[in-house]
């Protein structure tokens, strides 16, 4: 059972796929895999981080439209905008898991 639910923000959601196609990088809580498992987990976190970036694009994107009077659709910029503040959150915490576990390996005798 996923405790999170339904709630996946990772994946392209109707709202950035109006105006940017999202990269689509491995499974489950970051979407569907289009890259071999072979490639590395080094390209997997840039994959993330790429992610990450095209919805804080897809953000600002919506919400200058909205600024500029080109659209009055309000709600689809603050969505894109939490969107990207949730996504931004998911891969700082995914960082200092990675920072955590590298200095507990490090703490490690041998």
């Amino acid at each position: 059972m996923n405790p999170i639910g339904s709630v996946n923000p990772l994946s392209a959601s109707a709202l950035s796929r109006l105006d940017a196609p999202l990269p689509k990088i491995g499974h489950g809580l970051l979407g569907p895999q289009t890259a071999a498992p072979a490639d590395g987990f080094g390209q997997m976190l840039d994959g993330l981080v790429a992610t990450v970036d095209a919805k804080q694009d897809v953000a600002g994107a919506l919400t200058r439209k909205v600024l500029l009077g080109d659209t009055d659709q309000l709600h689809q910029s603050v969505i894109a905008m939490q969107e990207a503040g949730v996504a931004f959150s998911l891969m700082v915490e995914v960082r200092n898991k990675l920072v955590e576990s590298y200095q507990e390996l490090m703490r490690m005798q041998v």
